[in-house]
């Protein structure tokens, strides 16, 4: 651990016990029998020039939902389903934005990142309440005390490997795909884990529109004055910037900015993640593949070892 991360008070985290379990928890609740919950809070992520609206929402299982980093909850949201009537609405799954402390610290809490989905006709532009999203907007209308039906935890394609902690964490998200990265990254630099002293570098590309669709910026902003040696933060903001052919800035063009550096660091072992909205992958892989072939290397080849060697991993929607 490096004198600079050990001069920095850290927040104390319990119960400890949270750090004992060996493997992670898995489909504790099931859609059958889901667990209620209730909700904490639900807050306005986003600036008013934001297209759309993003919250972040604290949900209390009271230490009963345990999860870890980089899991996701299932949520039945009120109601019946459509398509089969009579039985509930399928559960939509959601990646847990907050360590397995949760925001206050006391393992009881787990919190979301959600954009509210509306669409918009494209022949009148007007929105069309009938075909919003229906957990999105419930969970972005709720009020502290409302309760919600929970099932999981899931998922072990994103959990934070912590066996090395200097490991280098690369982390590639687009909007809401930033929930998990927030999960890693106050582990390693606002909580104070007795067993996890982080030590090696974490690099967040984050796309979004503009700055006002920003997610959790000023947390990350404070990591970055905080650390500045263990991590860096670079934004693609699609609607502000251009890439260096004059087109909108995406995460793709900020990974061929720096793409010697990063297949540098893949070479030494990095872990890379990407977590967002499914379209974002073609346009990654295909920037990828063209590095790799001005490098004289083989994309698919190297794909394959990385995927064996356990440092790529992905989840999208």
């Amino acid at each position: 651990m490096s004198v600079q991360q050990a001069s920095k008070s850290k927040v104390a985290v319990k119960p400890l016990e949270l750090e004992d379990a060996k493997e992670p928890p898995l489909n504790l609740y099931k859609p059958k029998e889901p667990y209620t919950a209730t909700i904490v809070s639900v807050e306005r992520l986003v600036g008013p020039k934001a297209p759309g609206e993003t919250c972040h929402i604290v949900i209390d299982h009271g230490g009963n939902v345990p999860y870890w980093e980089g899991q996701s909850y299932g949520i039945i949201p009120p109601g019946e389903n459509p398509k089969k009537p009579g039985a509930p609405h399928n559960v939509r799954l959601y990646s847990i934005a907050s360590t397995r402390y949760g925001d206050s610290f006391d393992g009881k809490t787990a919190s979301l990142c959600v954009r509210r989905a509306v669409y918009y006709d494209p022949e009148t532009g007007e929105e069309d309440p009938s075909k919003m999203g229906v957990c999105s907007n419930f969970l972005c209308d709720s009020k502290p005390g409302d309760k919600i039906r929970l099932t999981g935890p899931s998922g072990k394609v994103m959990l934070l490997p912590e066996d090395d902690p200097n490991a280098t964490h690369i982390m590639m998200a687009t909007g809401t795909g930033v929930a998990p990265f927030r999960a890693y990254l106050r582990r390693m630099f606002m909580e104070d884990v007795p067993t996890y002293k982080f030590g090696g570098l974490a690099w967040l590309f984050l796309g979004v529109a503009n700055t006002d669709s920003l997610l959790y910026d000023d947390e990350f902003a404070g990591y970055l004055r905080d650390y500045p040696d263990n991590f860096r933060y670079d934004k693609a903001l699609s609607r502000e910037q251009k890439n260096k052919r004059g087109g909108k800035m995406y995460v793709q063009d900020k990974i061929e900015e720096y793409s010697d550096e990063i297949f540098r660091l893949l070479d030494e072992g990095a872990h890379i993640y990407f977590c967002g909205l499914k379209g974002m992958m073609p346009g990654i892989q295909d920037t990828l593949k063209r590095v790799a072939e001005q490098r004289g290397e083989n994309w698919d080849e190297k794909l394959s070892q990385l995927r064996k060697k356990k440092q790529w991993h992905v989840e999208v929607y």
